[in-house]
Formats: structure tokens, C-alpha cells, sequence
């Protein structure tokens, strides 16, 4: 057995076990449409190796030729595929489908030309590396956020698209790809060749099956940290979160502020309205903390009706109207489930970051601030003055009740 033989052999096995990896990540998850069309796409490299392989039994190689390449040709389009529906991307199956056609009639025709031609050549492996520009300029339009890993796929595309390119000059380098398609596997270039192809397409799936599994662990991180009914963070995601705002805003010298808010009289609404219309206040004033903060800001459902957003970059006066405006705006929301005459309110505590203090001590102040509002009243704002503070509430009173 030929070099060139082995290393189809170990393309095809690799290939299986690629596809084996990517359907096991689409079993995991039945929403993975992306691993299911790269498993599609190292199928059919499985159904390239078998056929390259079998070339050499047929008299008349033009047919298992032409179709060896338009099979891996396919395979790069399922692989494009997967990249455009990872990032987001719509799949340009028109383009990809009519260059399909159209490369392969020009395969088939080619062939009447010289073995060692470079036009006949370069037509055989241009379409490849056009398809790994396509796959790179998937990734590259995507409006998701890249990682390392992406840019890395990024430069494995860019880079096996040179090596499709550069193929041709390659062959002629190492003396041609056999005098004819029966004795390509018996070339040096073959050697080349299909061990270029393993180091690509392994690098390539490596890279996809650590991004897909990324993808997984922080889709199951993020279920584990949200809170299914406000869909925000949940008490310990939101600390650890939290904690890590804070040290980002005192490496850039910059304040920070928390702010928690407490739903007023709740346990009325579930018991005059049932707990279905409780949901829906969580969910609404959960909504608006969402839409109200900034894409910094950590907003987190601590307690059952008792939620908290850390403000980096804010100090305590904006913080303050930051709770005033949400205050304002949220007692003015109407509530689906709850007759047009009832409104809900919040009650809020307000507390910056002072220098020496953790956020367990920001946390307590902000806590205390709050615990003063709603013996004020409710539906009011109360500022912590901050450790030391004048005021032995530690709290300044804010004029922020509603009429």
C-alpha cells in the first residue's frame, strides 16, 4: 500500500470520527442545527476518501473523477453551511449551489485536457479554496461577538484556502499527479496532497467542536445563573458578577452604585389576584430593568420580589435619578392580569462604592437604604450617606414619594 493509500485510509477513518463528534453534539442539543451540517459535511468526505480510493479499479476514471470532486465541493457547502447558521449568518445557498453546477461541468470538460495542465489543475482546485474564502467570509460578516477561537478559525480557513490554491504549483513541483487518475495514488504529490488535507480538516474540525462546545458550556452556565421567571441573573450569578463590576471600576478609578428595589405589598397582588398575576409583575418590572440599564450594568432578581443592578461608571446622585426614573416609570406601567385601577410600585435603596469597602458592604448599605424607604412609605428612593456618614440611619431622605 502506497503512502498516499494510508493516509485516505486515516482521512477516512478521521473523517467518521469527526462526523461521529458532531452528531454527538447535535444529540445533545436537537436545536444544533450547526454540528448536524458539519457531521453532514465529514459524511461526505467519508464518501470522497471511498471514492479516490476505489478510482483505480475503473478503466474510464472520468466519471468516479468528477464526482469525487463535486462530492468534497458539496462538503465544503455543508461545512459553510454550519459556519453560517453557528454565526448567525444567512447561508448563500444560491451562489454556493450554482458554483456547485458550474465548477463541476467544468471539471468534466477539463479532463479532455493534459494530464499535467495547469489550467486543468488550477479548475480542479480553485473551486475548493473559493468555497474556505466563502466559509471565512461567513465568520467574518457575522454581528456575534469573536473570541480567540473564532479569529483562529478565521486564519485555518484563510490558510486552507492558500493550500487549495497553491496545489497546482505543488504537483508541478513534485513531478505532476500521475500520468493518469488511476495513478494519482502513487504519486508524491498524492502524499502531499492528502496529508495536507488531514492536517486541515482536522484542524479545522477541532476548532468548530471547541467553539460549538464553548457555545454549550456557556449556553448551560447561563441557565444555570438565570432566573427562569425575570429572566435575570439569579442571587449568587448576581454577586459574582457584581464582584467583578466592582473590580473593574476601581482598577479604572471610576465610581460604581447598586441600586435594590423591593415590589411593594406583593403578597397582595398573589393573594387578591392570584400568583399568575404576580408572575406577570416580576416579569414586567424584570423587563424594564433590562431595557433600562445599560449593556455594563449586572441587573439581578435576588429575592422573590427583591432585585438589585450594579451601575459601574455611575456615581451616587446618578444612581439616584437612575432609581427615581424607574420608580416614576414602572408605577405608571399597567399590568396585564390587574384591573386598569390598580398600579404596582417599588420601593428602592441607593448606595455608592467608598473606598476600603467590599460589595457585601455596599450590598448592606444599599440594604439599609432600602429598609428606610419602605418604612417611609413605600414607592419611594432612600440614599445611603455611606460608612461614617452624619446620619446614624445612614440614609439621606429623598424627596422622590409619589403624590
Amino acid at each position: 500500500m502506497s503512502g498516499a493509500n494510508f493516509i485516505l485510509l486515516i482521512n477516512l477513518s478521521v473523517a467518521g470520527l469527526l462526523a461521529a463528534s458532531f452528531m454527538a453534539v447535535a444529540f445533545h442539543d436537537v436545536g444544533r442545527t450547526p454540528a448536524r451540517w458539519f457531521a453532514s459535511g465529514y459524511v461526505l468526505g467519508m464518501v470522497y476518501s471511498a471514492i479516490e480510493f476505489s478510482i483505480p479499479a475503473f478503466t474510464d476514471a472520468r466519471l468516479p473523477v468528477v464526482t469525487a470532486f463535486a462530492v468534497f465541493l458539496g462538503a465544503t457547502i455543508a461545512f459553510n453551511v454550519g459556519l453560517a447558521r453557528k454565526y448567525g449568518v444567512a447561508p448563500p445557498w444560491s451562489p454556493m449551489l450554482f458554483f456547485l453546477v458550474a465548477a463541476t461541468i467544468v471539471v468534466y470538460f477539463v479532463q479532455d485536457l493534459p494530464r499535467q495542465s495547469l489550467v486543468r489543475m488550477m479548475a480542479y482546485q480553485l473551486p475548493y479554496a473559493v468555497m474556505q474564502f466563502v466559509g471565512l467570509a461567513i465568520v467574518w460578516s457575522s454581528r456575534q461577538r469573536r473570541g480567540r477561537l473564532d479569529r483562529i478559525l478565521m486564519a485555518v480557513l484563510a490558510a486552507s484556502a492558500v493550500q487549495f490554491a497553491s496545489k497546482p504549483f505543488i504537483a508541478h513541483a513534485l513531478g505532476g499527479w500521475g500520468a493518469n487518475p488511476q495513478a494519482y495514488l502513487q504519486s508524491n504529490y498524492a502524499l502531499v496532497s492528502q496529508s495536507l488535507g488531514t492536517v486541515f480538516a482536522l484542524a479545522m474540525a477541532l476548532l468548530t467542536l471547541a467553539i460549538l462546545v464553548r457555545d454549550v458550556l456557556a449556553e448551560v452556565t447561563s441557565r444555570s445563573e438565570t432566573d427562569t421567571l425575570s429572566r435575570l441573573l439569579n442571587r449568587g450569578a448576581f454577586t459574582r458578577q457584581a464582584e467583578q463590576a466592582v473590580l473593574g471600576a476601581m482598577r479604572q478609578g471610576v465610581p460604581v452604585a447598586l441600586v435594590i428595589a423591593d415590589l411593594d405589598h406583593f403578597k397582595s397582588i398573589n393573594d387578591n389576584f392570584g400568583h399568575a398575576s404576580g408572575d406577570r409583575v416580576i416579569e414586567t418590572f424584570a423587563g424594564f430593568l433590562r431595557e433600562a440599564g445599560a449593556g455594563h450594568h449586572v441587573a439581578g432578581r435576588i429575592g422573590g420580589e427583591e432585585f438589585a443592578i450594579i451601575l459601574p461608571g455611575t456615581n451616587l446622585a446618578a444612581a439616584r435619578l437612575f432609581a427615581e426614573g424607574t420608580r416614576s416609570a414602572f408605577g405608571a406601567l399597567p399590568i396585564d392580569g390587574l384591573p386598569a385601577n390598580v398600579s404596582c410600585t417599588a420601593s428602592f435603596g441607593v448606595a455608592e462604592l467608598h473606598p476600603g469597602e467590599t460589595i457585601a458592604d455596599l450590598m448592606r448599605r444599599a440594604d439599609e437604604a432600602l429598609y428606610l424607604a419602605k418604612n417611609a412609605g413605600r414607592d419611594c428612593v432612600r440614599v445611603s450617606a455611606g460608612p461614617g456618614g452624619e446620619w446614624s440611619s445612614s440614609a439621606i431622605v429623598i424627596n422622590s414619594r409619589s403624590g
